[in-house]
C-alpha cells in the first residue's frame, strides 16, 4: 500500500508549467550545444544554425564535390523539362517553372539541412496551387492578375512555413496522417495524370473540371474529331520509352542515370522532330515561346492590399503545409538512408525563407521533389552543394537555350508528367497500412476518393478531417484491457493477448490505456462497470464467486484532469452500491499529486492504493481469507 508521505515532493506549478513548455516547443534541447562554450564559439553556432553550409563547407573537399557536381547535373538534365511541365500545372508560363528551379535552391542550399533533398516545383503542390488560383481568377482571361496572385500565394506560403519553424509548431503539420498522405498523393498523381490526356491526346476543347468523370467524359466525347492523331504516336511513343527507362533504372540501380536523361532525351529528340517535320502546322500543340534571361523581380507584383492579398494568403497557407509535409517526409527518408538526422523546424524555416524569396524573384511554390531527391540520393550527392549545381545548370539554360525549347510537343511535356506521377501511387505502402490497420486505410481511401471524384482541396480537407477525426476517436475512446495473471509470476497481463493469464476469482483487474481527461473520462466510467457487468454474468454462469473487488491498473494513465477525477468519484460511489471496492494500483507521481490536491486519497481511502497489481491482489485476497476465518 502506498502512504500520502510518498507523494509529497512535488514540482510547483512554474516548474511544472517550465517543463511542459519545453517538452511542446523544445523537446530536441536546441541550445544544448551552446553550453559551456564562449560567446565567441556561440555566435558561431548560431549562424550555422541559420546557415548549416558555414558548417559543411569549412570542411567541403574535391572529393566531395566530384560527387555533388555528378547529381547535381544529374538531378538538372531532369528538372528543366520537369519544371516546364509542372508550370503548366500550376497554369503559369513555363519561364516560371524554370525560374523556381534556379533562386530556390540556392537559398535552400545555405539554410537547409537536409544533404540529398532536391529543391523546385513538384506536381501536386503546382497542381493545387493551380486549382485554387483559379478558382479566384481566369488564367487566360486575366493571365497578369493571375501570375501576380500566384507569387503572393507563393509569399504567404513562405511566411506561414517560416512562421511555423519559427514558433517551433512544426508538430502541427503531423496532424496529417501517414495513410491520409498516401491517400491524397495517390488521388493526386491520378488527376494530375488525368489532366495530361488533353496534351498526350491532343484535344483542344478540355474539361477545367479535375474529377476523373469530368475528364472521361471529355476523352471519350473527342475522341472521334478531337483526338490528334500525330500528337499521339508522339505522345505515346515517348511515355513508352519513358517509362521503360525507369523500370530498367528500378530493376538494376546502376542505370539510375536513365531516369534523369531520359526525360531531357524525350524534350531534345521531340523538339528535333518536330522542328524538321513542321508538323506543328498539323496541329500538334508545342510549348511556342520561352523568355530568354534570368528571374525579373516579382516584388511590385505581390499583392500587398486589396481583396486578392487574403485570397492570396489562404491559398498560400494551405499549398505551404502541403509542401512542407512533403518535403520534411523526404528528408527524413533519405537521412534515415545515411545515418544522419534533419531538424524539422529548422527545415521549415530554410523552406520558408527559401519561397519568400522565391515569391519575389518570379518564382512558385517550391518544396522538395521525391523524384528529384531520388535521383540525387543514388547520384552519389555528399551535400546541399548539388542544388547549386542544378541551379548553374539552370541559370546557363535560361540565359542561353530557353528559345530551343519552342518546338518542344506538349505531348512530350505531358509524358513527362505522367511518367513522373508514377511513382507517388504507393501500392506498397497502401497494402501495409491495410494489413496493420484498417482504420488507416478508411483514411486512405476517403482522401483518395475525394481527390479523384470531386477536387484536390476537396481530397485534402477530407485528408485532414480524418487525420483530425482518428485522433479524436482514439483520445474520446481509449483501450481498457482486463488482465490476468501468467501461471507461476506475479506478472499480470491482458487475457487476449495472453490466453494462458489466469483471471483472480473475487477480483476483477482492468488496465486503462490513456490519459483520462473531460473527451473520454465519462467513457471509461461506463465501459469499467460495463467489464463488471459482463464478468459477473460469465461468473454466475459458470457458477463463480462475484467480484468483491475492481483493481484499476494505472501505470499507463499519464495524466487525468478534474473532470476524470470527478468521473472515478462517481465510479467510486457506483461500485459501493454494488459492494466491490475499488482498488487502484501504480499510478503515477503526477496522478498521485492531482489525487491528493483533490483529496481523492482521503475519498478513497490509502490503504486502497497500491504499487503494484500484484500487492492489490494479495490485499484482495488476504481480505477473503480474513472474511472467511470470521
Amino acid at each position: 500500500m502506498v502512504t500520502e508521505s510518498e507523494f509529497r515532493k512535488k514540482k510547483n506549478f512554474f516548474e511544472e508549467f517550465s517543463f511542459a513548455f519545453r517538452e511542446t516547443f523544445f523537446h530536441d534541447d536546441p541550445l544544448y550545444h551552446y553550453k559551456d562554450q564562449p560567446r565567441r564559439k556561440q555566435f558561431w553556432l548560431g549562424l550555422q544554425s541559420f546557415f548549416p553550409i558555414l558548417g559543411w563547407g569549412r570542411h567541403y573537399n574535391l572529393k566531395k564535390f566530384k560527387g555533388d557536381l555528378l547529381a547535381g547535373l544529374t538531378i538538372a538534365s531532369l528538372c528543366i523539362p520537369q519544371d516546364i511541365g509542372y508550370a503548366k500545372l500550376a497554369n503559369v508560363p513555363p519561364n516560371n517553372g524554370l525560374y523556381t528551379s534556379f533562386v530556390p535552391p540556392l537559398v535552400y542550399a545555405a539554410m537547409g539541412s537536409s544533404r540529398d533533398i532536391a529543391i523546385g516545383p513538384v506536381a501536386v503542390v503546382s497542381l493545387l496551387l493551380g486549382e485554387l488560383l483559379k478558382h479566384e481568377i481566369n488564367p487566360k482571361k486575366h493571365p497578369e492578375e493571375y501570375l501576380h496572385l500566384a507569387f503572393t500565394a507563393t509569399f504567404f506560403a513562405g511566411i506561414t512555413q517560416a512562421a511555423l519553424g519559427f514558433l517551433r509548431l512544426g508538430f502541427l503539420v503531423e496532424f496529417l496522417s501517414h495513410a491520409a498522405v498516401v491517400g491524397f498523393m495517390a488521388g493526386a498523381a491520378i488527376t494530375i495524370g488525368l489532366q495530361q490526356l488533353k496534351g498526350l491526346l491532343g484535344i483542344k476543347n478540355f474539361t477545367t473540371n479535375t474529377d476523373i468523370v469530368s475528364v472521361m467524359h471529355s476523352v471519350f466525347s473527342n475522341a472521334h474529331h478531337g483526338w490528334n492523331w500525330q500528337t499521339v504516336v508522339i505522345g505515346m511513343s515517348f511515355l513508352v520509352f519513358l517509362l521503360t527507362a525507369k523500370y530498367i533504372a528500378y530493376r538494376n540501380h546502376k542505370f539510375f542515370w536513365l531516369v534523369a536523361v531520359a526525360p531531357l532525351t524525350s524534350v531534345i529528340v521531340g523538339t528535333f522532330c518536330v522542328y524538321i517535320t513542321r508538323v506543328d502546322k498539323d496541329g500538334v500543340n508545342i510549348v511556342r515561346h520561352l523568355d530568354k534571361g534570368i528571374n525579373p523581380s516579382s516584388v511590385y507584383k505581390i499583392y500587398w492590399s486589396g481583396p486578392y492579398l487574403v485570397k492570396g494568403a489562404k491559398i498560400g497557407i494551405l499549398t505551404g503545409i502541403i509542401g512542407l509535409t512533403e518535403a520534411i517526409a523526404i528528408g527524413r527518408t533519405f537521412a534515415t538512408l545515411k545515418g544522419y538526422q534533419i531538424d524539422g523546424n529548422k527545415e521549415m524555416m530554410a523552406l520558408g525563407v527559401t519561397n519568400i524569396m522565391g515569391s519575389m524573384t518570379s518564382c512558385i511554390v517550391a518544396t522538395g521533389s521525391f523524384s528529384r531527391s531520388a535521383v540525387n540520393f543514388m547520384a552519389g550527392c555528399k551535400t546541399a552543394m548539388s542544388n547549386i549545381v542544378m541551379s548553374l545548370v539552370v541559370l546557363l539554360t535560361l540565359l542561353l537555350i530557353t528559345p530551343l525549347f519552342k518546338y518542344t510537343p506538349n505531348a512530350v511535356i505531358a509524358a513527362i508528367i505522367i511518367n513522373a506521377v508514377v511513382g507517388l501511387i504507393d501500392i506498397k505502402a497502401a497494402a501495409r497500412i491495410w494489413k496493420v490497420d484498417k482504420l488507416d486505410f478508411l483514411a486512405l481511401l476517403g482522401a483518395f476518393f475525394g481527390v479523384i471524384f470531386k477536387s484536390v482541396e476537396v481530397g485534402l480537407l477530407i485528408a485532414v478531417m480524418l487525420s483530425i477525426g482518428k485522433i479524436l476517436f482514439q483520445v474520446t475512446r481509449p483501450k481498457t484491457a482486463l488482465l490476468g495473471n501468467l501461471p507461476r509470476t506475479n506478472i499480470y497481463r491482458n487475457v487476449e493477448q495472453y490466453p494462458e493469464a489466469v483471471r483472480v476469482p473475487g477480483v476483477l483487474i482492468i488496465r486503462v490505456d490513456s490519459a483520462i481527461y473531460f473527451s473520454n473520462s465519462n467513457y471509461l466510467k461506463e465501459r469499467i462497470l460495463r467489464w463488471l457487468r459482463d464478468e459477473e454474468d460469465l461468473n454466475k454462469e459458470h457458477g463463480l464467486p462475484r467480484n468483491q473487488h475492481l483493481v484499476l491498473e494505472m501505470s499507463a494513465v499519464t495524466d487525468i484532469d478534474t473532470s476524470g477525477i470527478l468521473e472515478l468519484e462517481e465510479l467510486l460511489k457506483a461500485l459501493k452500491k454494488l459492494y466491490v471496492q475499488l482498488e487502484l494500483a501504480n499510478p503515477g507521481p503526477l496522478i498521485m499529486d492531482k489525487f491528493l490536491a483533490a483529496n481523492y486519497v482521503e475519498l478513497i481511502g490509502p490503504e486502497h492504493i497500491f504499487l503494484s497489481v500484484d500487492d492489490a491482489v494479495a490485499y484482495c485476497t488476504s481480505k477473503f481469507k480474513a472474511t472467511e476465518n470470521t
